[in-house]
């Protein structure tokens, strides 16, 4: 049996410093100063300075009024709703849940996976004057996430384990025991319902936007909260979850799913 080809690496210190920068900048919403980068990175102040002035000049970063500390800019964001296959699905995905949320009087929100994470790729209010909504851009942990659930119960064997080991990589933890059964279960059911893993009272009901090959590539949720006055219950909100996912998933070239879709019949992961 012949030996896998090792990985080909070729230093670029200038790039990996950049994404360095940037990735260090994603995770700290408040900003930086120039000295705390460099503390940070382990790199000396003149080098990060450098750094910083390009990413500002190409419209990464943007400085505070008192030019003390830098910040991400929506740059970033705007790049990756560029991306065609992205785009595309925001373009169809937008309208239809517009639709959820002024049936449901709910708000609903469409993520992706990113690495470890799950990123919320775009949101809609409910048109209620009181509610729950997870802000656009958001990153929540792949595994305290009903969107992330879901996802990870409509992939290929290789796609999952992919994703299941940047996971690892990133939070440096083993993935649950109970995994494996709790993906099975969502995806008998093809759908994700149970209380959030961060807000007491919010019920994430999730459904997955699936590909012309099955697997899915965002997960669709309204994140539940009961008023006293509401007559649209958990039932509701699957049908309506069931019927808008559907739709999204057949604009990207998924086959319309009859009552018991082959891909959701599946056990193993």
């Amino acid at each position: 049996m012949s030996k896998p080809a090792a990985k080909r690496h070729y230093p670029t210190p200038a790039l990996e410093k950049g994404l360095d920068i940037l990735e260090l900048f994603a995770s700290i919403p408040g900003g930086l100063t120039v000295s705390e980068v460099a503390r940070l990175l382990n790199r000396t102040v003149s080098e990060i300075f450098r750094m910083l002035l390009c990413l500002e000049q190409r419209g990464y970063l943007t400085q505070s009024e008192n030019r003390e500390r830098y910040h991400l800019t929506l740059r970033l964001c705007r790049l990756a709703q560029e991306h065609p296959p992205t785009k595309r699905l925001v373009i169809e995905a937008l309208p239809i849940m517009h639709g959820v949320a002024h049936e449901l009087r709910q708000s609903c929100h469409m993520g992706v996976v990113d690495g470890g994470h799950i990123v919320i790729l775009v949101q809609v209010d409910s048109p209620e004057s009181t509610g729950f909504y997870v802000k656009m851009g958001s990153k929540v942990d792949l595994m305290h996430a009903a969107t992330g659930h879901v996802i990870l119960a409509h992939q290929s064997e290789d796609a999952y384990q992919h994703v299941l080991d940047e996971w690892s990589n990133e939070t440096k933890k083993r993935k649950p025991a109970d995994l494996g059964a709790h993906l099975a279960k969502i995806r008998r059911r093809g759908y994700e319902s149970r209380a959030s893993y961060e807000i007491k009272g919010v019920v994430n009901i999730s459904f997955p936007i699936l590909n012309a090959q099955g697997n899915a590539v965002a997960g669709l949720t309204v994140p539940y909260v009961k008023r006293s006055e509401d007559k649209v219950g958990i039932p509701d909100i699957v049908e309506a979850l069931r019927v808008a996912s559907q739709h999204i998933s057949e604009m990207l070239g998924a086959v319309p799913m009859p009552k018991k879709h082959p891909h959701l019949a599946k056990e193993k992961i």
